[in-house]
């Protein structure tokens, strides 16, 4: 099964963007957000160095990640390639 990890942080501009843009596209993929600074652990895990960044997980095993703002057509395209 696939979803989409996006970790964030409130106090992060562009991850307020990128939500916009992602509340504007249509996808039957779960987007679970995580908050870099209430999850540390989980963020490490991940070794997520910046925000906002979205990581595609297929059956729990992170296939691909984007970095930063992105547009509604190349994150389509992260999601659907």
């Amino acid at each position: 099964m696939k979803k989409i990890v996006r970790f964030t942080a409130s106090w992060c501009a562009p991850c307020k963007a990128l939500a916009a843009v992602l509340d504007k596209i249509e996808t039957n993929i779960p987007i679970e957000v995580v908050d870099i600074d209430e999850q540390t652990d989980l963020a490490a895990e991940f070794g997520i160095r910046t925000v906002p960044t979205l990581v595609l997980m297929e059956d729990n095993v992170a296939t691909k990640r984007i970095i930063g703002l992105k547009s509604k057509q190349e994150i389509e395209a992260f999601i659907n390639d």
